[in-house]
């Protein structure tokens, strides 16, 4: 009985820096809000704070940042710019996807850290250029669709291939030649995604390593949430510091601020929840609700932006493309055999 009491002991005094990083979060927040008077901005915006409590939970349990909830409720439901629901998809994820990172690495998941590396480095890398270069000049049109097409095949994938995802268990196979120059990719080409929508670079890791590396979920979303706190941490630092460099080009628009700070306390302990309960929870469902999810949000951007024509043409000519890629990705993996190697 004092062996188990000391080893549950011992399990508890682990998880010290993610209490810490909380009563951190939580004291700087509060004197934010008290010494400046802003409750009543709290106040008013509590409807993205309510959005953001199940966003944060799907931020946390799947390869989706909260930006993906975040990013819809102020640019489609509210009508404000994508630029301001970018900005706050990575501001609102640098809180919540932070606090899910601090308590996976505290409660010391598995991550496939050879995927995972080089991926930082190039998200270290993309996700600035983006920035700097790509996202001040994309339309918002263009901005919402791309949000749009990403996540719909997303979900498609999803549907189609759902039990042979969710079946893999163990560590994958290493790909000793390949991990560096893929992760690297994923990074560099996510890094630019993020850069435009707030999220994405979480799901392109997550699709490589469940359709061509056929990794065990418990493995793949933990990587995917490291990743996209990463980026997001990047991707707002980088803004923030371009609006100082070019503010009439760059500049972040006071209603992230203010959209934040509602939402930042409900995702502080939201996503921790969401990395929590995902190892209790059958995965098949919560998987199919958020791939629903992903899919009406596309049909609700083409009728709300009105697209018609050449440009719908164009935008199911992507998605069937960005499907077909996942698909051959998915074929490609078969090689790689059932998971059960050691690293």
């Amino acid at each position: 009985m004092g062996a188990l009491a000391e080893q549950t002991g011992r399990g508890a005094r682990r998880f010290w820096p993610f209490l810490l990083w909380l009563a951190a979060f939580y004291i700087s927040w509060l004197l934010i809000v008290s010494l400046n008077g802003l409750w009543p901005v709290v106040r008013d915006h509590w409807p993205i704070a309510a959005a953001m409590a199940a966003g944060s939970y799907f931020a946390g349990s799947t390869p989706m940042g909260g930006g993906t909830v975040g990013f819809p409720v102020l640019v489609l439901l509210f009508d404000l710019p994508a630029t301001l629901g970018r900005n706050f998809g990575l501001a609102v994820q640098s809180i919540g996807m932070v606090s899910a990172s601090i308590y996976i690495l505290t409660a010391r998941r598995t991550l496939d850290w050879a995927l995972l590396r080089p991926a930082l480095l190039g998200a270290l890398i993309g996700t600035p250029l983006g920035a700097a270069f790509i996202a001040p000049y994309a339309s918002d049109l263009l901005v919402k669709l791309v949000f749009a097409v990403t996540w719909a095949s997303f979900g498609i994938i999803h549907w189609l291939k759902l039990n042979e995802i969710v079946k893999p268990e163990g560590p994958r196979h290493p790909h000793d030649r390949l991990d560096t120059p893929i992760g690297l990719a994923v990074g560099l080409t996510g890094g630019v995604v993020a850069s435009l929508t707030g999220i994405g670079i979480d799901m392109m890791i997550y699709t490589v390593l469940v359709l061509f590396y056929r990794a065990d979920l418990k493995m793949a979303i933990p990587t995917s949430v490291l990743l996209m706190a990463f980026t997001s941490l990047v991707g707002i630092s980088s803004n923030a510091l371009l609006g100082q460099v070019n503010p009439a080009l760059y500049a972040i628009d006071p209603a992230v601020f203010r959209n934040w700070l509602a939402a930042a306390p409900v995702v502080a302990l939201g996503a921790p929840l969401g990395a929590v309960v995902v190892n209790y929870l059958p995965r098949k469902p919560t998987l199919l609700i958020v791939s629903t999810l992903c899919l009406g949000q596309f049909i609700w951007t083409l009728f709300k932006e009105g697209v018609t024509g050449w440009l719908l043409l164009l935008v199911l000519t992507a998605l069937g493309l960005l499907c077909a890629g996942f698909l051959w990705l998915f074929r490609a993996g078969a090689s790689n055999g059932e998971p059960g190697s050691t690293r």
